[in-house]
């Protein structure tokens, strides 16, 4: 069970080193809803105001957020990695898509590595069940849920890693992406057979984690990124030689 019986007495001490662990493990997500306060009290076997003490300490660390009426949330620990207009201004410069992706490769080159020595056979069995989600959403060609699975298969590459700092800091990195900030996978993916590259390099990925190649796992998760690079500027030059052409067509038929 998630919640286990606490120890140290049946103190709120012991109550929000369970919850804290369960958040820093990365168990219990932001936007997570906790059970209603008797249902948690009894999983905990602690008293009702033990439990009430334990979630006000909680929510003062800024871990917990309740609504009137409406439940305890796991607060958003992971936030905003960059301010609004330092965003802002990255979103404008095209140099800071590459630097973004070379600060990616390293990173997910390093923790595909770790998840290739440590994925326990539930992080696999996890991993696995990703990759099936990530052939139907391809299957369906919605994008939307390519794009999810996509995150989900990297988060959960993460967790595998069993490195609580790479971690959190991957989980920040994919908001940005999800958020569009660096680059649209949209753009990639209008590139012919990105697609189905996309798909087999992930997949190339989940095997060398389940096989244990940690070698393998690093190289692989470095060959997509590169594969996204390049993918990205052959999406942007097509991107302007159509814009270029249109203008010239345009201009043509002015002439005439």
């Amino acid at each position: 069970m998630l919640f286990s019986r606490v120890d140290h007495n049946r103190t709120a001490d012991g109550v929000v080193l369970q919850i804290e662990r369960l958040i820093l493990d990365g168990v219990l997500r932001d936007g997570d809803r906790l059970p209603g306060e008797r249902d948690l009290a009894q999983r905990l076997d602690v008293s009702r105001p033990i439990l009430r003490e334990a979630l006000k300490e909680l929510e003062n660390r800024g871990l917990l957020v309740s609504t009137h009426g409406g439940g305890t949330f796991v607060a958003d620990i992971i936030g905003q990695v960059f301010s609004k207009p330092i965003t802002e201004l990255i979103a404008r410069h095209e140099r800071a898509t590459y630097d973004y992706l070379e600060y990616r490769r390293e990173l997910e080159g390093l923790t595909a590595e770790l998840a290739a020595r440590r994925a326990t056979e539930s992080d696999k069995a996890m991993l696995g069940r990703i990759i099936d989600r990530m052939r139907a959403a391809h299957e369906s060609g919605i994008f939307d849920d390519e794009l999810g699975t996509d995150v989900d298969l990297h988060n959960a590459i993460g967790e595998a890693a069993h490195n609580i700092i790479l971690m959190h800091t991957l989980r920040a990195c994919y908001r940005l992406l999800t958020q569009g900030i660096f680059y649209h996978r949209q753009m990639v993916f209008a590139v012919p057979g990105a697609r189905e590259r996309l798909l087999a390099q992930h997949v190339a990925i989940h095997d060398a984690i389940i096989a244990g190649d940690a070698a393998g796992a690093r190289a692989a998760a470095q060959a997509h990124i590169d594969y996204i690079v390049e993918a990205t500027r052959e999406a942007t030059r097509s991107g302007e030689w159509s814009r270029v052409s249109r203008l010239r067509l345009m201009q043509q038929e002015n002439r005439g």
